[in-house]
C-alpha cells in the first residue's frame, strides 16, 4: 500500500476553543482507518476540514503527495474525497438515481437528461457495492441501510478515492451493519481508502486495519488493530480503563419490591414470563438481539398489546393499559431511539422536560408560569449535569449523553420512580457513557428502581445488580450478583459460551 492522504500539523481554533492541536494523520490507499475519540475530541472538525467545509488555521493536506487547499466542499470532491455524514444529505422525494447524479446530471448535446445512461451507471455502482436497491421509488421509502448505500454510491459516482463514514452503523441493525462492513471490505479491495468513525469499539476489530485516536483536540496515538484491544482504546480515548467507567455496586440489601409482574404473555402460544423489580436496584434485561427484551418491557407498560397480564405496583394490583397510565403510576421509559421517540429535538431543553407535565406550571388565569418552569428546569439541569448554554438551547444541538439526560430529567420532573432504560448508551461516546452510568447509580441510591435493557455485555456485567436473561422471548434465568459474568449470561442466552453472538 502507498500513502493516499497525509494531514500534517493541522490546527484549528474558534473563539475561546483550541479545537485541533497539530494533528497528524496518514491513510494508505486501500486501507480502512478508524478515527476514534469522545464527542468534542475533534473528529468532526478534522473531517470537515478534510472535506472543505471548514478551513484549518495552519497545517497541510496532501493527496498522493501533492498539497491541497480546499476552499469548498466541491473542491474536496474533485480531489476524490467523499463523505457520508451521520445526517444524510439525500432529497427524500427523489429516487436513488436522481439523488446520485444531483448537481452533475448526464446530459446530451441538447442539454436533455440521459436518463437511461444514469440508470445504467447507478445499477453498475450498486453492483459494485453488491446491493440491490429499488431505483424507482423515492428514497424516503427506502430503509435507513438502503439510504446509507445510496449515499455511498453517490460518493463513488464522483470517483471518490477516500470515503469518510461518520457513525454509519448508528441506526443500522446488526445484519445491516454486517452488509455495510462487506461493502467496506469490497471497496478496500478496489483500492478505495475508508476513514471509519464509530462509537462501537467492537466494530473496529471487525473491519479496520489501523486506528488513530484523538483526545481534547490532540493526537493520542496511532496503532494497528492487531496491536490493540478495547481496554487500550478506551484508556487512550478517556484516560482511564474500561472497568473504571462503572461505579461500584451497592453492598446493602435490596429494598422492597416496587414492581411485581406475576405473569405476562405477549402472544398466543407465546411464553409466560414473570419478574420482580426492587427499590434501589438495576435489573438488567440481557439476551441476543431479537430475544424479546424490549417487547416484554413495552408489554408491561401497555405500549404493546398482550394476551394476559397480572401486575402489582407497590403491592397493589394495577392495569397498565397504556403508557400514559404507566406514566401516571410513576413508570417512565427512555426509548432506544431517543431522537425519534424520546425527544422533540427541535424543542428546547425546557420544553422537552416540561412536555408531559405542563399542569405543574399552571399559574394565574390558567396561564403557564414561566418563572416556575425556568426555575425547575435550571435545577434539573444542575442536578443531572446537563451541559448546555441555557435551558432554551435546542435539544438537537446537544450531545447524545446530554440528550439522554434531558429524557431522564423529564421523568424525574414527572415524579417517576421506576425507569426503563432501553439501550441507554447507544450512540454515546465512552466518556459520556461513564456519566450516564454514574447518574443511573445515583438514582438508585435515591430510591429509584431501574430496568436496563442492553445489548452490550460489558454494560450488563458492570452495571446490573441482577440480570434477567432472555432466550426466544422467555426469561430463562435471573442471575444474582455473584453469578453475573459473561459466561453465565451467554450460557443462558445462547446455550453456548460463544460471546460473539451478543452484540
Amino acid at each position: 500500500m502507498s500513502c493516499l492522504l497525509q494531514l500534517e500539523n493541522i490546527c484549528k481554533s474558534y473563539p475561546g476553543v483550541h479545537a485541533l492541536k497539530s494533528i497528524n494523520l496518514s491513510v494508505e490507499r486501500g486501507e480502512i482507518h478508524a478515527l476514534l475519540g469522545e464527542n468534542g475530541a475533534g473528529k468532526s472538525t478534522l473531517m470537515k476540514i478534510l472535506a472543505g467545509v471548514e478551513h484549518q488555521d495552519q497545517g497541510s493536506i496532501r493527496i498522493d503527495g501533492a498539497e491541497q487547499h480546499f476552499a469548498t466542499y466541491n473542491e474536496a470532491i474533485a480531489a476524490g474525497i467523499g463523505i457520508v455524514f451521520q445526517e444524510f444529505s439525500l432529497i427524500p422525494y427523489l429516487n436513488a438515481v436522481e439523488n446520485i447524479f444531483l448537481g452533475h446530471e448526464l446530459v446530451n448535446g441538447f442539454g436533455l437528461l440521459r436518463k437511461h445512461d444514469m440508470r445504467e451507471k447507478a445499477i453498475g455502482l450498486f453492483d459494485r457495492l453488491g446491493v440491490k436497491i429499488n431505483l424507482d421509488c423515492s428514497v424516503e421509502h427506502l430503509s435507513v441501510a438502503e439510504q446509507q448505500f445510496v449515499e455511498i454510491a453517490k460518493a463513488l459516482a464522483l470517483e471518490a478515492r477516500l470515503l469518510i463514514l461518520d457513525e454509519p452503523t448508528a441506526t443500522l441493525t446488526p445484519s445491516e451493519a454486517e452488509l455495510l462492513f462487506g461493502i467496506m471490505r469490497e471497496l478496500k479491495s478496489q483500492g478505495v481508502a475508508v476513514i471509519f468513525i464509530s462509537h462501537h469499539l467492537e466494530e473496529i476489530f471487525q473491519v479496520c486495519d489501523r486506528i488513530s485516536v484523538l483526545r481534547d483536540g490532540a493526537n493520542v496515538g496511532a496503532l494497528t488493530v492487531a496491536d490493540s484491544d478495547i481496554d487500550t482504546l478506551v484508556e487512550m480515548m478517556v484516560g482511564r480503563r474500561l472497568e473504571a467507567s462503572f461505579p461500584p455496586k451497592p453492598t446493602q440489601a435490596r429494598g422492597e419490591v416496587v414492581l411485581q409482574v406475576r405473569d405476562i404473555q405477549l402472544t398466543r402460544n407465546g411464553p409466560h414470563n414473570s419478574f420482580n423489580l426492587h427499590k434501589g436496584e438495576i435489573l438488567g434485561f440481557a439476551g441476543l438481539v431479537g430475544s424479546g427484551r424490549t417487547e416484554l418491557a413495552l408489554g408491561v407498560i401497555g405500549a404493546l398489546p398482550v394476551v394476559s397480564k397480572d401486575v402489582l405496583l407497590r403491592g397493589q394490583s394495577v392495569n397498565l393499559s397504556d403508557p400514559a397510565h404507566a406514566l401516571a403510576n410513576g413508570i417512565g421509559l427512555l426509548p432506544e431511539s431517543r431522537k425519534s421517540e424520546g425527544l422533540i429535538v427541535d424543542f428546547s431543553i425546557r420544553e422537552n422536560i416540561s412536555l408531559n407535565n405542563l399542569g405543574k406550571y399552571e399559574g394565574a388565569a390558567h396561564l403557564l408560569d414561566r418563572h416556575k418552569e425556568d426555575t425547575t428546569t435550571a435545577a434539573l439541569m444542575k442536578q443531572l449535569s446537563i451541559k448546555a448554554p441555557t435551558c432554551e438551547s435546542r435539544v438537537l444541538n446537544l450531545s447524545g449523553g446530554n440528550q439522554q439526560k434531558v429524557v431522564i430529567a423529564r421523568w424525574i420532573n414527572h415524579h417517576c420512580d421506576i425507569l426503563i432504560f432501553d439501550e441507554p448508551t447507544r450512540g454515546i461516546d465512552v466518556g459520556a457513557k461513564a456519566e450516564i452510568y454514574n447518574l443511573m447509580r445515583k438514582l438508585t441510591e435515591q430510591g429509584f428502581a431501574i430496568i436496563m435493557i442492553s445489548s452490550e455485555l460489558p454494560e450488563i456485567i458492570g452495571m446490573c445488580d441482577r440480570v434477567a436473561v432472555f432466550n426466544k422471548g422467555a426469561i430463562v434465568n435471573v442471575l444474582q450478583a455473584s453469578d453475573i459474568n459473561p459466561q453465565e449470561v451467554m450460557r443462558h442466552a445462547t446455550g453456548s459460551l460463544n460471546s460473539e453472538h451478543l452484540h
